[in-house]
């Protein structure tokens, strides 16, 4: 559920500019582009951001907390260390997203289009994954504890040392994925199997 906006930048060019440290609460962000933003640790806290192009911009330990995303998009973004708990997205698109480590956990990503996509070392916690298209992705050492996975496509998906030990291989399409000898057996038990020496 959104949070009631108190205040609203409209039609805004932030294509290219640099922000730092800067704070926002209960913002709403409608058709902003921020195409090559460059954003160093600015927060945002029950914003929503409305049609944002936040296309090839670059966002470092930068807090999204609570916040909406409404038929943004995402193509060759890159977040490394942010923190994007509890935020849901909407009809986004994402070619190309980049996430490096950082705290996504409870986010709704249902039904993304995350083909190509790449999370390495990031904290998935309960995010609801549930119907979305990650093939050709790479999921490395997430922490997916709890996720909702559910007729999610992880084909030729990089999963190595992520956590699968709530993935029911029985509800996804798991076709050339790429899992490590650990995972394997985590799977292998999932379905049932009794893994011996």
């Amino acid at each position: 559920m959104a949070q009631p906006t108190e205040k609203t930048i409209w039609s805004t060019d932030w294509d290219s500019e640099e922000i730092s440290g800067e704070s926002y609460r209960r913002v709403l962000f409608q058709d902003v582009d921020m195409t090559e933003l460059v954003d160093h640790g600015s927060s945002f806290e029950e914003c929503h951001f409305s049609n944002v192009r936040f296309n090839v911009s670059a966002h470092d330990d930068a807090p999204f907390l609570n916040c909406t995303f409404t038929r943004c998009s995402f193509f060759d973004a890159t977040f490394d260390g942010c923190k994007l708990t509890g935020s849901v997205f909407d009809g986004c698109t994402y070619g190309l997203l980049k996430v490096e480590g950082g705290d996504w956990s409870y986010v709704g990503l249902a039904g993304a289009d995350l083909r190509g996509s790449v999370f390495r070392g990031t904290r998935l916690r309960e995010a609801d994954l549930s119907g979305a298209r990650l093939e050709g992705a790479e999921l490395r050492r997430a922490d997916l504890s709890g996720a909702s996975l559910r007729g999610a496509d992880l084909t030729r998906c990089d999963l190595r040392g992520s956590d699968l030990s709530t993935l029911d291989p029985l509800t996804v399409t798991l076709k050339n994925a790429v899992i490590d000898p650990f995972q394997a057996t985590v799977v292998a038990t999932a379905l049932g199997l009794d893994v011996r020496e």
